[in-house]
């Protein structure tokens, strides 16, 4: 193809539409195997310009780490590839384009392609349960951690100062449904945390404290097998956490939860871990889905469409090893399948064979507090003290970046040795206030530009590189 403007032939277009583990591994991957050929160019989209080692979440809600230190700025990860920070809006398949907005203002951009890695992951499902979406926090993002934790000190410093019982039951009550891993590590994380904060409260005990995990299954971590499981239960429950098993939360207003059988439960914190579901962009994409992802072939690229490949949470990859199944949506597949989508593109920008990807799953690993883990490594089941520590060895080791490491590291020794931080130094709700579109429109005179621009110059969240 010739450049119109130059009368140059143009460079092929790699353009990978999301920042999570598929996505910036393939662009990772995509840069050593593509970095002597001037004729690619490698194009990442990403909601923010970092990446976010999303296992380790739960210790940023937990004050067990500082919020930077489980992200990397894409900059910094990707010397080679242009990064452009913005919302994927449209995924033209025919036209081989992109829409995109971005800044402050949504500048529309459209972006040409000639491969295209769709790698947009998956958005927390509140399968319509009323009340959710407006009152439940999820652990998707790095907003959500910092919200959970700002909101567990504002409960406690209120529950601190009310005289009302029944007002101080709901602020000391914290609900988590969603028995899996992220619900699991959660709940452990945030009842160590409530309960290692409260010799800071005068007025507060343990026994106003009620922490509830509901998983909709007969075991937690069904993933990990039954042993393990209910070793994790019982785990749990010495530790003061209530579990009801086989039960789904019903409803939330702003200071019940219902569940389906017994009174409501007083509660004003419910963390949804409990559902996700692919981006919402793919349902409308022109090819085959699967549970709602986009189906595959056993080279990540999608059937009728040899420009366009796709891994992740929003990808259906099948497992050659085990026909009429897929591998799944986890942090150590995208991986792996972020290494194999960039081989097989640029094989086929070389006119060479491509790879059939397989992957069976090494291990799966969990953090149940106290320095307690549990953990299934080929076939063999680990818990206690040593499952804990395999846990944060292989996580440290698979934190990006040298620095982060050592933070993080350094982080878990000084947590050793001091108290949590009860700071609430994040107030969300009144910093999301600020950028009320109607309130900026509102304003007038010189005055009120001044304060529009003011509005526009704070970060709406804290989405930090």
């Amino acid at each position: 193809m010739i450049d119109p403007i130059t009368n140059k032939p143009r460079k092929k277009r790699i353009v990978i539409l999301g920042g999570g583990f598929g996505g910036v591994y393939a662009a990772i991957h995509l840069e050593k195997l593509l970095a002597r050929h001037s004729a690619v160019e490698i194009c990442l989209v990403s909601h923010d310009n970092f990446f976010l080692f999303t296992p380790m979440l739960h210790e940023i809600a937990a004050s067990d780490l500082e919020i930077t230190n489980i992200v990397n700025p894409l900059r910094k990860l990707l010397r080679k590839v242009e990064v452009l920070v913005g919302d994927v809006n449209q995924i033209d398949l025919p036209n081989k384009r992109v829409l995109i907005s971005h800044g402050y203002r949504n500048h529309s951009l459209q972006i040409d392609y000639d491969h295209l890695v769709i790698a947009l992951g998956s958005i927390t499902n509140f399968y319509d349960v009323p009340g959710l979406a407006g009152l439940a926090v999820s652990m998707k993002s790095l907003r959500d951690a910092i919200q959970l934790r700002a909101q567990i000190i504002g409960h406690l410093e209120e529950a601190n100062s009310e005289c009302n019982l029944a007002d101080r039951q709901s602020l000391l009550t914290f609900v988590v449904a969603g028995g899996g891993f992220a619900g699991v590590e959660t709940v452990a994380a945030l009842n160590d945390f409530v309960r290692e904060a409260l010799p800071f409260y005068p007025n507060l005990s343990e026994g106003m404290l009620r922490i509830l995990l509901v998983h909709s299954g007969p075991v937690i971590l069904p993933e990990l097998g039954e042993s393990l499981g209910r070793y994790t239960q019982k785990v749990l429950a010495r530790r003061g956490v209530e579990i009801r098993l086989n039960t789904r939360v019903k409803s939330m207003t702003d200071d019940k939860v219902f569940l389906p059988r017994g009174v409501p439960i007083p509660c004003r914190t419910l963390v949804w871990t409990a559902g996700i579901v692919p981006s919402p962009l793919v349902s409308s994409l022109p090819c085959a889905k699967e549970r709602g992802r986009i189906v595959v072939n056993q080279f990540l690229r999608v059937p009728d469409r040899p420009d366009v490949w796709a891994v992740g949470d929003c990808a259906f990859v099948p497992d050659i090893r085990n026909p009429g199944k897929s591998h799944p949506p986890t942090a150590q597949h995208a991986i792996r399948e972020g290494k194999v989508v960039a081989q097989n593109i640029a094989a086929a920008l070389l006119g060479r064979p491509l790879r059939s990807f397989s992957f069976r799953t090494i291990g799966l690993l969990a953090s149940i507090g106290r320095r307690t883990g549990v953990a299934r490594i080929f076939g063999f089941n680990f818990s206690g003290f040593f499952a804990w520590w395999m846990w944060r060895t292989i996580y440290l080791s698979k934190l990006p970046g040298l620095d982060k490491k050592v933070r993080v590291a350094f982080d878990w020794t000084l947590d050793l040795i001091f108290p949590k931080d009860v700071c609430a130094v994040h107030d969300l709700d009144r910093r999301r206030d600020l950028h009320w579109p109607d309130r900026a429109r509102n304003t007038s005179g010189n005055n009120g530009d001044h304060e529009t621009t003011a509005r526009r110059l704070i970060p709406a969240h804290a989405k930090m590189a």
